[in-house]
């Protein structure tokens, strides 16, 4: 079941408009199943459906501003007393199917089997329904930042009494806390535990996107590296071809190559070689047990195979590839991302007075994460540097992104802005995390891998304090218990990950 949800959290990515939120460091969805479930003395306890709320404070600096509720639930079927207490933010989305990761089919759920723990899911604030303000207005985001979800996990931690049996009495100091987190989340656990030590016992942090960088060309290095290069031979001969006509103001071939992608429309040249970007961000949706029906390698399929035989490692050349890649637009892709919309409608960022700009309702997950983007992580996902080869325009600069960010926040940014990156990463630590008891696991083939702690060129030291992991997955995939049956590299990240967390919480003591 899981593995048909992990495709259809790819799918409804593809429905999202604009290519800077299609490439979002986003967790694999993964809902509960409905099964009853009992403690370990034969209690039957609740649904892990059931959502609990928590009065978390508006803003951490000014306390007279009240609370808002915040969504979370939550599992005991494994505690015992004495047993660590596993929380997890899904981060930038509505937690909403994801209680799956409260269950022994996730990391989550085995370390609280093998310790007798307890596993909470908590929303992310202005994200789902656990809003402080009935808005997303730029006034209302000015309370969206890192340091406001660090003292969101912080406070609850701290102060919340659970549900549980017993759950007054599980405090940071009474029990052990375990703080997890994947992508997004997973740099908010090493975020959190630089910044705040001393309240979680042990982290984990998968995927983890722990360093903020404005120019992330370098999200497309594992795609390229690792898709089939005779795909990503062809891939690189039509963006070289794009980027010598608009290099040369070869307008009428741009449109000419505009028209056999069926994207004639598309006003402006930046907005189509985005849309070229989409097929690559698919990449992301992959998991190892993820075959050729994905979209990714029906992509490639369409490209690289002519009756029945593939091409060679330097792929079918230019005139093929325009057609192959127009034609598989044209039948297949331009219906899955844009559906019955027009091409400008669909892939044009010019157009503010569209809803997708001006829609500030709640539980719009792409408005609060560009507020993040925008502000200070970056990650904009733009073509390389002159010299490297190139699966993406150069067409393609930070500014591309940095002009949306007026287009959706006119009242925040009267002109296009430079995310914090710089302060985000010396607050928090970024590659420079340095913390006891944080478990990164990571993987070769994901995007997100060049700003993990598993970066090429970083070569940080995985030590017993702080161990560092590496499997052959993509993104989070270590998360995932099914993903280390399929794939014995994964299977190796998770009983590392298990033998330390038996360790570290061997040598927990409460507080005298």
């Amino acid at each position: 079941m899981w593995i048909v949800l992990l495709i259809l959290s790819g799918l409804t990515r593809a429905a999202i408009p604009n290519a800077m939120l299609r490439g979002m460091p986003f967790l694999p969805k993964l809902p509960g199943s409905e099964r009853s479930l009992t403690s370990f003395n034969g209690t039957t306890l609740p649904p892990i459906t059931t959502v609990y709320y928590f009065d978390q404070l508006i803003d951490h600096n000014n306390s007279d501003l009240g609370t808002f509720q915040q969504r979370y639930w939550m599992d005991w079927e494994f505690y015992e007393p004495g047993g660590p207490i596993i929380l997890m933010t899904p981060g930038e989305t509505d937690a909403d199917g994801y209680e799956g990761y409260l269950t022994n089919e996730t990391i989550n759920g085995l370390i609280a089997q093998q310790q007798n723990g307890a596993t909470i899911i908590i929303e992310h604030r202005f994200f789902g329904y656990s809003n402080p303000y009935d808005n997303l207005t730029s006034q209302s985001l000015a309370l969206l930042t890192i340091q406001q979800a660090v003292d969101d996990l912080v406070y609850f931690a701290t102060t919340a009494d659970l549900p549980m049996p017993g759950g007054d009495a599980v405090k940071p100091g009474q029990a052990p806390w375990i703080l997890i987190g994947g992508s997004y989340s997973g740099a908010l656990t090493s975020w959190t535990m630089v910044n705040k030590p001393g309240i979680f016992w042990a982290g984990y942090a998968s995927s983890a996107v722990v360093e903020a960088i404005t120019d992330y060309y370098a999200y497309f290095t594992p795609i390229r590296e690792y898709m089939p290069q005779n795909c990503s031979s062809d891939v690189q001969a039509v963006i070289a071809y794009l980027d010598g006509m608009f290099a040369a103001n070869d307008t009428a071939g741009i449109q000419t190559l505009k028209e056999a992608f069926g994207l004639g429309d598309v006003v402006h040249v930046t907005d189509f070689a985005s849309a070229l970007q989409y097929n690559l961000f698919d990449w992301q949706s992959l998991q190892p047990d993820v075959g050729p029906g994905a979209m990714f390698f029906e992509f490639c399929d369409a490209l690289e195979v002519k009756d029945g035989v593939s091409a060679g490692p330097q792929g079918w050349g230019l005139d093929n590839a325009i057609y192959s890649w127009g034609n598989f637009w044209n039948t297949t892709y331009y219906s899955y991302v844009c559906g019955d919309e027009n091409a400008e409608t669909c892939l044009g960022t010019y157009n503010t007075s569209q809803s997708f700009w001006t829609d500030v309702s709640v539980n719009n997950a792409d408005r609060s994460w560009l507020w993040m983007v925008c502000n200070q992580v970056g990650w904009y996902q733009v073509g390389p540097p002159e010299g490297q080869p190139a699966i993406v325009s150069r067409i393609l600069q930070p500014i591309y992104n940095e002009r949306q960010c007026v287009n959706m926040f006119p009242q925040a940014f009267a002109y296009p802005p430079q995310p914090t990156t710089a302060q985000t990463d010396t607050t928090y630590g970024g590659w420079n995390v340095d913390i006891q008891r944080l478990f990164f696991a990571n993987g070769l083939r994901d995007p997100w891998r060049e700003v993990t702690v598993s970066a090429d060129g970083l070569n940080k030291p995985s030590t017993p304090s702080m161990p560092i992991y590496e499997g052959d997955g993509f993104h989070c995939s270590d998360l995932i218990t099914e993903n280390g049956i399929v794939d014995p590299t994964i299977a190796v990240v998770q009983e590392a990950a298990l033998m330390y967390m038996h360790e570290w919480l061997s040598e927990w003591k409460p507080n005298a």
